[in-house]
């Protein structure tokens, strides 16, 4: 099932084109990949896939609603909260899902949002699939390390039990071992069934993962689609 395409999509402002020339195509339990240089409008392009920030040119379609993992400067965890904490609120906020949605919503997530008064932590993490994450339900949110901010983000965004998830700049901030274990992550995500696509300046050698090239000038075209794979 498609969950979003883009075709033709770009953003313009008046100091020229933000990205350009996107053609996505996201069906539930793939993984995308949308890579290039600082600066080459990949966030501007995740908020606009999930309906969150504008584009100017080509077309834009989503089934379903869609949750943003870490975005920085527009979603990242509150300083002030620890981990536990952050999933506890999310929770209270989301309330049980409907029964007119449930055959909508992954039943991992269903089941978390049914446990969060006996161990709102433990529910979230399995349920989003990470019981080996690196998180400390401890940890307060100004003390996390950017691959712990990922992490954090994922198993929030899946709670509400989205079709589509995002998140950006999955790399920045980390080693080999630790960028290994965040698209192992994604893809195990993926493999629930949301359709899932993150941003990084490049995919990690043995990721499988369909991978969209956009603002490099050396590049014949704005945007390129490639098979990254094994």
């Amino acid at each position: 099932m498609k969950i979003v395409e883009a075709s033709g999509l770009g953003l313009r402002t008046r100091r020229g084109w933000v990205y350009r020339d996107v053609d996505l195509t996201a069906e539930a339990g793939e993984l995308h990949a949308v890579t290039g240089p600082p600066g080459s409008g990949r966030t501007s392009l995740l908020l606009a896939l999930t309906g969150r920030f504008p584009h100017t040119h080509g077309e834009l379609r989503r089934r379903g609603p869609a949750a943003l993992g870490q975005v920085a400067g527009v979603h990242e965890p509150d300083p002030t909260l620890t981990v536990a904490e952050h999933i506890q609120e999310r929770l209270l906020l989301l309330g049980p899902v409907p029964r007119r949605r449930r055959q909508l919503v992954p039943v991992a997530a269903v089941r978390a949002r049914r446990a969060y008064r006996r161990d709102a932590f433990a529910a979230a993490i399995a349920g989003a699939g990470f019981t080996d994450a690196p998180l400390d339900p401890d940890r307060y949110g100004r003390d996390l390390t950017p691959v712990e901010r990922q992490v954090l983000g994922l198993v929030l965004a899946s709670l509400s039990g989205p079709n589509l998830i995002v998140a950006d700049d999955v790399d920045a901030g980390a080693d080999a071992p630790e960028r290994a274990w965040i698209w192992a992550a994604l893809a195990r995500l993926a493999d629930q069934g949301y359709a899932v696509v993150a941003s990084a300046r490049a995919v990690e050698p043995g990721v499988t993962a369909v991978a969209h090239r956009i603002g490099d000038p050396t590049l014949p075209s704005p945007a390129l689609t490639s098979e990254v794979t094994a």
